[in-house]
């Protein structure tokens, strides 16, 4: 044991962290990504070992803004530093590396420990990674799934039976959530829905939705919102219904891997008490889902898992060789979804997409002819009337018109130097320039598609138009545009689709999004 003084840093880590001096250090036989266990007066947490030669001095304990909070310290206390053991979890961690398989009690453990910010990046990472190397059984896949729901909070509206949907992600421009919450809304079913924000994507639902009305809400206020018109469409991260999903991803999208799929999805909808979901799974070769084989050996695992957590699930392999509408970006996807609501009219993948999926969801209750009813729902003008109950709950303007979401202000348009037929599109070129233009971080940047898969070009046509905020991202995206192939356009019955390799190299990008 040695007693320091204690220094506020100033700085956070999302996790308990010490920095001691490397003579303190040594004295107590502690090393970097050790644990330390600290006493002040009655207070006693336990913190991650960090180190240095002269940041902090021989005597100081250096405490992160975590520890800090939860100590209560401030500069000049005097704190108790011991040599701790490490959690229990760690244990179970080597075991998985090891390829055993683990059981219930200490996947609950390891999730526990992981929201508590008990284990280091080092520690989760070993942990994700023995996931992907060794796979997940079933067992562990209910276990995951059962622990990231209960360490977080969950949505409990009582006797309302809960409709869901998710999708796996992986196309540009999929604004399908923001339209299908007020349909099945309309249909007089309880939809509470929690989306994402963009990780790899040019937007997500919540980004999407954020045009219109604030989506960073209270539990409480979900509730009252629910509970009063039937359905919301908030951000997942701000309710903090499975907040070990947002710590694995940090681990997952730097390595490229997703192993935890399965239960980060599933484990977001026991939260919120889903009894129906539909898994849209985008297909295709310019999704993450190649082909329907794969996407049904998915959709079974998922309607499996279901079965365990008590939600009945159904898969949707869907089409993912091109974007979903013709916007791509927050605000421009938020403008086509109001559209097609007020007017019944946009793009017809769009339309026939969100129809499909709600009404796979509303078939759950009429058991058939939900598709049908979806459509109705959309031209009677019931589905809009929603989605403005929808804004005015969460704090936003109602009475927006699409005229009135801020578009960003430079543009460049991209025209075709021949003529013929669009055969195919790159959705990792359309990520990759719309992310390059300022989403989604900038609500106004993005691409508006004037050409899709099966279109009639003429030379001098343009294909597409790039968005920006700021002129120097508008010429970023736009040297991107000119260097890579995000169209194909030829003769309708063009049979060379690529010449190999091309001249320019173009990465493609792992794609990882709730």
């Amino acid at each position: 044991m040695i007693k320091l003084t204690a220094r506020i840093l100033g700085l956070e880590a999302e996790k308990p962290v010490v920095l001691l001096n490397k003579e303190d250090a040594e004295d107590i036989d502690v090393r970097p990504l050790d644990r330390v266990e600290l006493v002040l007066g009655r207070r006693k947490g336990t913190a991650i070992v960090n180190t240095a030669a002269h940041f902090v001095k021989p005597g100081e304990a250096g405490l992160y803004g975590e520890i800090a909070d939860h100590m209560r310290a401030i500069n000049g206390d005097v704190i108790q530093v011991f040599p701790a053991s490490p959690p229990e979890s760690l244990i179970h961690i080597r075991e998985k590396l090891a390829g055993k398989r683990l059981n219930e009690k200490e996947i609950r453990m390891i999730v526990e420990d992981t929201v508590h910010r008990k284990l280091s990046d080092i520690e989760m990472t070993a942990f994700v990674t023995a996931l992907y190397k060794d796979g997940v059984t079933s067992a562990e896949v209910v276990a995951l799934s059962k622990a990231m729901a209960l360490t977080g909070k969950s949505l409990n509206l009582g006797k309302k039976e809960i409709y869901d949907k998710h999708s796996i992600g992986g196309v540009p421009g999929d604004k399908t959530s923001m339209l299908l919450v007020p349909i099945v809304g309309a249909a007089g079913l309880t939809i509470p829905k929690t989306s994402s924000r963009a990780i790899t994507s040019p937007a997500g639902t919540a980004d999407r939705f954020e045009c219109l009305a604030p989506v960073d809400l209270e539990l409480e206020e979900i509730k009252r919102i629910v509970n009063k018109i039937n359905c919301c469409l908030v951000w997942g991260g701000a309710v903090d219904l499975a907040p070990a999903d947002d710590l694995f991803i940090q681990i997952e999208y730097p390595l490229s891997i997703d192993p935890l799929l399965l239960p980060s999805v599933m484990s977001m909808k026991k939260a919120v008490g889903a009894k129906y979901l539909v898994i849209d799974i985008p297909t295709g070769d310019e999704a993450k889902v190649k082909t329907t084989k794969e996407a049904e050996t998915l959709a079974e695992r998922f309607i499996d898992l279901g079965k365990k957590l008590g939600i009945k699930t159904v898969g949707a392999s869907t089409f993912g060789e091109q974007p979903i509408g013709r916007a791509i970006g927050p605000a421009l996807e938020a403008r086509e979804a109001l559209e097609i609501l007020m007017t019944g009219k946009g793009p017809e993948d769009t339309i026939d997409k969100v129809t499909h999926i709600a009404g796979i969801l509303m078939d759950f209750k009429m058991k058939k002819g939900g598709k049908r009813e979806a459509l109705r729902i959309i031209n009677s003008g019931k589905a809009y009337d929603k989605l403005k109950q929808l804004i005015d709950e969460q704090g936003g303007n109602p009475h927006a018109k699409p005229d009135d979401l801020n578009i960003g202000p430079e543009s460049v348009r991209i025209k075709s130097s021949i003529r013929g037929t669009v055969s195919w599109i790159d959705n990792h070129s359309i990520v990759e320039i719309s992310r390059a233009a300022g989403t989604p971080k900038d609500k106004g940047a993005g691409m508006l598609l004037h050409k899709k898969m099966g279109d009639r070009v003429r030379k001098g046509d343009t294909l597409f138009e790039i968005f920006a905020n700021k002129k120097y991202k508008l010429e970023r995206a736009l040297k991107i545009a000119n260097s890579i192939h995000v169209m194909g356009v030829g003769k309708k019955m063009d049979m060379l689709l690529e010449k190999i390799p091309r001249k320019v190299e173009h990465p493609k990008y792992f794609i990882l999004e709730r």
